[in-house]
């Protein structure tokens, strides 16, 4: 295990039962940076979020946080993390600024400290309004905010991010990105785990493509997008004419009487227009585009498989769990 790693897995590995849920995984998340591990459902980004953030046990593997062994020592690791999962892990019944302050006190943060804490976190994420109304009242973006908040109030070098923007409209989701980011300008390092592709793009430093339980690619996003190909046409067919042009022309039928087709030059586009003039199709539309990491994702990832429903009940949430760990003292 090396110092510049944050974060550090090697030979992960996870069971329930007969089903595989971790397969040899290895990832590397330097000081500072964020790596966005993608997945569909029921690949194993939670399960290794768990493992890592010591929630859970590994079969087989070692790996480190802020360079501290998580079997080995537990306790270090939750005092140098934060967790913000899939759903909010707040309680409703008390205010923004009530939350933020029993959740310094169970990190045994001094009372004046925890209030400070909370003070400072109510400004960072624009809750001073709302400081003193009952959670309930919250909307689905502001409880999103609190969540992050709360995961912050120890002031962690690390976190984990598992899906942290589910549920939310673009509008909210566009101001927790903005967030990430300052988090990241301020040194933090992040792991995320998500499924909008456009987060992983916008935001991660390193992209990992986790797919039944192994890591089946790793890289910037640019890296990953040329990895799947070049530049693709997309033609947009009158519907008399489309069955023959996939017939024609061949290439992926994107729905809507539209194909994509891999062109490596400028040369291929003409002769792509030449071969729809030459057999009278008529073209709609025509676009280029890069690829992205939605192609990325479709190339390297399998349409869900048979063991998600095990998966799913195997992984119950636990997320609060890591949050009130530093309660427990000699007994975690």
């Amino acid at each position: 295990m090396t110092a510049h790693h944050a974060i550090e897995a090697r030979g992960l590995r996870k069971s329930y039962g007969a089903v595989t849920v971790l397969d040899s995984v290895d990832l590397r998340v330097e000081h500072g940076t964020m790596l966005g591990l993608l997945g569909p459902n029921g690949a194993g980004k939670t399960t290794c979020v768990r493992i890592l953030s010591t929630l859970l046990a590994a079969d087989g593997g070692t790996a480190t946080v802020g360079g501290v062994d998580v079997r080995g020592a537990p306790r270090a690791v939750r005092a140098c993390i934060g967790v913000t999962g899939q759903d909010t892990a707040v309680d409703e019944l008390l205010t923004g600024e009530e939350n933020l302050v029993m959740m310094g006190q169970l990190f045994r943060l001094p009372r004046t400290t925890a209030r400070r804490r909370a003070s400072e976190l109510l400004e960072r994420f624009d809750l001073v309004q709302a400081a003193g109304r009952p959670v309930r009242t919250y909307s689905g973006g502001m409880r999103r905010r609190l969540d992050l908040a709360v995961s912050l109030i120890n002031s962690p070098p690390v976190l984990f991010l598992d899906e942290p923007t589910t549920g939310l409209d673009p509008t909210s989701r566009t101001a927790m990105w903005e967030t990430i980011r300052r988090l990241m300008r301020g040194g933090t390092t992040v792991l995320l785990t998500t499924q909008y592709l456009e987060e992983a793009d916008q935001l991660a430093d390193r992209v990992a493509v986790l797919n039944d339980g192994r890591v089946v690619a790793e890289g910037t996003a640019g890296e990953l997008k040329r990895s799947v190909g070049s530049e693709r046409a997309e033609l947009t067919f009158t519907p008399a004419d489309f069955a023959r042009a996939e017939e024609v022309l061949g290439g992926e039928d994107l729905g809507q009487h539209c194909l994509s087709l891999p062109v490596e030059s400028p040369a291929c586009v003409r002769d792509l227009l030449n071969r729809a003039a030459a057999t009278d199709l008529r073209i709609e539309h025509f676009a280029l585009r890069e690829p992205t990491l939605d192609d990325v994702f479709r190339t390297l990832t399998t349409a869900d498989g048979g063991g998600t429903g095990a998966r799913a009940g195997a992984n119950a949430r636990v997320d609060t769990a890591v949050r009130t760990a530093a309660t427990m003292g000699d007994h975690a």
